[in-house]
């Protein structure tokens, strides 16, 4: 018998993950080791144990990744000034909604694709019949994320074609990277945005002929993953001065970094395109027929995953910004507009997702890009 030869991707993706890794067991992501006191954990024989009663999850995890890898690889070769970002947005979460197997709140896209350009930091995706086009000189933050079973890959990256730019990436690229590298189990959060901050604050960028210093901007951070719950109760700032809580053994965290040339600060702005149910509501009764409807929906297609209006759109909905009104205002649904700096400023991000594994910390998204 010939041995059945494993399928490779093709151009453009379309062979979901699992074909390609038919054990069933998808690649680890980079490992780093704990330091210092936790430096036993590497090869204490109890902490293993623990780790392979957690491997189905660690396995879902890495499949969402691979998911993200493959998917980002292939957008960031097709992606050119001149694109409209609905199509841009529409091309990437096809990709991934074939590579993943999309299978309701079983497998798919964790969130809205942000595709926030410029000033505008993070939480803007285009609305059904907007009419941007990527420019050469935009900084463009791509921001998806990627579950299976509820577990969430989060990770982002900036784009920017005019190598102007490249000091201001340079800037997050590497600030993320040295909050990966200082996160760990007993790892008080304050610690992690204070080196953060020192990193990113060491660059400086010049723009059409005025220097810069790269600022972090202090009121966004990173932050824990849960299980269908993208934010789930830490945040890990970028800027010093934050929390005193500690990371702990078993934890996710989206560890993202944002450099701006503006104040470092950003504010709502712009029309509301991203929105999520709230994770802990309870039964609040609604006596609008449509948000009922609504609700129905979103339970059904996005539980407590984000979503955006584009995806209610292609779901079939109509006439449903009442609807999501009420539900929004009865505090079930909770809306999250664009965040913006100060406009004409530039702001770039990257993200990874990392697990605190008793034994060691792993970059489940990293890929040989970033």
């Amino acid at each position: 018998m010939k041995k059945k030869e494993t399928p490779q991707q093709t151009d453009p993706p379309s062979i979901p993950v699992v074909d390609l890794f038919p054990s069933g067991d998808f690649p680890e992501g980079e490992i780093q080791q704990y330091k210092d006191d936790n430096l036993w954990r590497t090869t204490s024989e109890e902490m293993r144990e623990l780790e392979r009663l957690e491997k189905p999850i660690y396995n879902s995890v890495r499949r969402a990744a691979e998911v993200h890898r493959q998917v980002r690889r292939y957008i960031k070769s097709i992606l050119k000034p001149g694109m409209l970002m609905t199509d841009l947005c529409e091309t990437l979460e096809n990709t991934v909604r074939k590579l993943i197997s999309e299978n309701g709140l079983q497998a798919g896209i964790a969130f809205p694709t942000g595709c926030s350009l410029n000033w505008v930091a993070a939480h803007w995706t285009p609305n059904t019949g907007d009419k941007t086009v990527l420019n050469y000189d935009d900084v463009m933050k791509l921001d998806f994320g990627t579950h299976i079973d509820g577990c969430i890959v989060d990770c982002a990256f900036t784009v920017a074609f005019n190598p102007m730019f490249d000091p201001l990436l340079e800037a997050s690229r590497e600030a993320t990277n040295t909050g990966i590298k200082e996160s760990g189990i007993d790892v008080r959060l304050c610690d992690v945005g204070a080196a953060i901050q020192e990193v990113m604050e060491s660059y400086e960028v010049e723009i059409n002929g005025k220097v810069f210093q790269v600022k972090s901007i202090r009121n966004l951070n990173g932050h824990s993953i849960g299980r269908y719950q993208i934010h789930a109760g830490k945040s890990v700032p970028i800027v010093k001065g934050g929390e005193q809580t500690k990371m702990e053994e078993g934890e996710f965290f989206a560890i993202e970094t944002f450099g701006s040339t503006g104040k470092g600060y950003v504010r709502e702005d712009l029309e509301c395109s991203h929105y999520m149910k709230n994770f802990d509501v309870g039964h609040i009764p609604l006596r609008l027929p449509r948000a009922k409807q609504l609700l129905a929906t979103i339970n059904k297609n996005f539980s407590t995953l984000a979503f955006c209006k584009r995806y209610l759109d292609r779901l079939g909905e109509t006439k449903y910004l009442m609807g999501l009104k009420n539900l929004c205002d009865s505090g079930i649904v909770q809306a999250y507009p664009p965040l913006c700096d100060s406009k004409g400023s530039y702001v770039s991000q990257f993200e990874h997702t990392i697990l605190l594994r008793p034994t060691c910390k792993e970059v489940i998204s990293r890929g040989d890009d970033y």
